[in-house]
């Protein structure tokens, strides 16, 4: 049979059927995807793809080329995997191989985006679109190996092939503000541009009042309205410290699912909050007055996919842990530093850790102590840890793959992870954490660990690009540079 003019205009014909890439679900959800598009009578349809900074970009196709989407694919731009956070190419793209040593991505061709149907939404504030989240391979049909979606998936099989699977429950800080000026003017629109210019939308240093969040309740109910709309599990919305500062956690879910729900939330409330009026940053620590560092900290567990059986839960109230959760937790300890990159990725994140911040400064763990990197949370079947270490703007994916293998690590090893500490800014014989990425760079690069697990080619890739922003940080003359040396030299 001849292929359709629209079949030859999306993709490559049949490919993810000549590939085998979806599973039995996926087929199904494909199935209800097509139906539930036409009985809303949806205009257009948003395939994203999460980047290696855990940014959502991605092309919008018309409703008509949905199916041929499903069946074929999308062509997209392999050079969005060489840029570091504000756009600039970290490697040599026409050299030989793309500088990534692939001959797949010499000339930074086209890869094939695959939408996973079983991430379909309807978004509810943009009238007539679908939203699909997609997975990178190249033509011959192998997955992109710096995707970081499949670096996740590569993770959770592990588990998987051991009988157990991940969950994860997010809990994240972030601020609102309110867009005074968006900076669009020519002179303004540099390489990374002028930061808009906000306002405070409450005052703050009021912990968890209710009157505090009451005066922002407008933009909350928008956000919670359209969150839970998009099927996302939200289960509080909260005033944290700082002015306009907020925390919302949600319910667990499993793990591809957790960081899937983390990047759809992130992208969601910026785009509901721009659209009203309002500016939210997941930046760690903004450069404003009187704004405080905001964290991601990530509950987690491992369950036994047979029957659910929380593996972490001791059997005895005597325990804080069961022997597995202890070793989970020894390997946490034992990886920190290395994994510091994977969960607080930018150059703002390490301002962070500070002592006395409610924000670890050393690796270490406590029975319910919100000063220790790790602390145990709940008890019996609902035991669980919290890694208080993430920054909010953390790619998701490698946030959540670096406590899998770090974890299991500790496992396969018994790693102890010693006594619970009660004072953990006290412990002055514990590793301090990385006090700068560039700290946290070469923990990576020297970690034996993530070069068994994540592969060294991988390892190489992430790298390069932090090394490269951090080589535009430190030739740039800052703010405090000019006042400590202009005039008194």
């Amino acid at each position: 049979m001849a292929a359709k003019l629209e079949d030859l205009s999306v993709g490559k014909l049949g490919f993810v059927a000549d590939n085998r890439l979806w599973s039995e679900e996926q087929q199904e959800a494909a199935t209800r995807v097509l139906a539930e598009a036409a009985e809303r009578r949806l205009t257009t349809v948003r395939i994203s793809f999460g980047d290696q900074h855990g940014i959502l970009r991605g092309k919008t196709i018309t409703a008509h080329n949905l199916p041929h989407a499903l069946e074929n694919g999308i062509d997209f731009p392999s050079d969005v995997l060489v840029f570091d956070t504000a756009n600039d190419p970290a490697f040599p793209v026409f050299a030989a191989g793309g500088g990534f040593g692939l001959a797949e991505m010499t000339g930074i061709p086209d890869v094939i985006l695959v939408p996973d149907p079983l991430t379909f939404r309807v978004l509810p504030w943009a009238p007539g679109t679908g939203w699909l989240l997609g997975d990178m391979y190249f033509d011959s049909g192998r997955p992109v190996p710096f995707a970081t979606r499949q670096v996740l998936r590569d993770a959770l099989r592990a588990l998987h092939g051991r009988g157990m699977e991940y969950v994860a429950g997010l809990e994240v800080e972030f601020y609102v503000t309110r867009l005074e000026d968006p900076m669009l003017r020519p002179e303004q629109s540099g390489k990374p541009p002028d930061p808009p210019r906000v306002s405070c939308i409450a005052h703050g240093f009021q912990y968890m009042t209710e009157s505090r969040n009451d005066e922002i309740d407008g933009i909350l109910q928008v956000l919670h309205d359209n969150l839970v709309a998009l099927g996302l599990p939200l289960r509080s919305m909260e005033d944290e410290w700082g002015p306009g500062q907020c925390e919302f956690t949600f319910d667990p879910l499993p793990g591809l699912g957790a960081a899937d729900a983390m990047l759809l939330f992130r992208t969601a409330t910026k785009q509901l909050c721009r659209r009203h009026g309002y500016l939210a940053t997941f930046m760690c620590r903004p450069g404003l007055p009187n704004l405080y560092s905001s964290g991601w900290h990530l509950h987690e567990s491992v369950v036994r996919t047979a029957d659910g059986t929380n593996l972490m839960s001791p059997s005895s109230s005597r325990d804080v842990l069961s022997e597995f959760g202890r070793h989970f937790v020894g390997g946490l300890l034992a990886h920190a530093r290395a994994s510091t990159l994977l969960s607080t990725p930018t150059i703002n994140g390490y301002k962070r850790y500070k002592p006395f911040s409610l924000a670890p400064d050393r690796v270490t763990w406590g029975r319910d102590n919100r000063a220790a990197m790790i602390r145990v949370c709940g008890d019996g079947p609902n035991t669980h840890v919290e890694n208080r270490i993430g920054e909010p703007a953390a790619n998701p994916y490698l946030y959540m793959t670096s406590q899998i293998w770090a974890g299991l690590d500790g496992v396969d090893n018994a790693i102890d992870p010693g006594p619970p500490s009660d004072e953990p800014y006290a412990e002055s014989d514990h590793v301090l954490l990385p006090r700068s990425i560039m700290e946290a760079t070469e923990e990576l690069k020297r970690s034996a660990l993530f070069r068994r697990t994540l592969g060294d080619a991988f390892v190489d890739y992430l790298v390069r690009i932090k090394e490269h922003e951090i080589e535009r940080f430190l030739s740039h003359v800052t703010d405090w540079e000019h006042r400590e040396y202009f005039e008194v030299f």
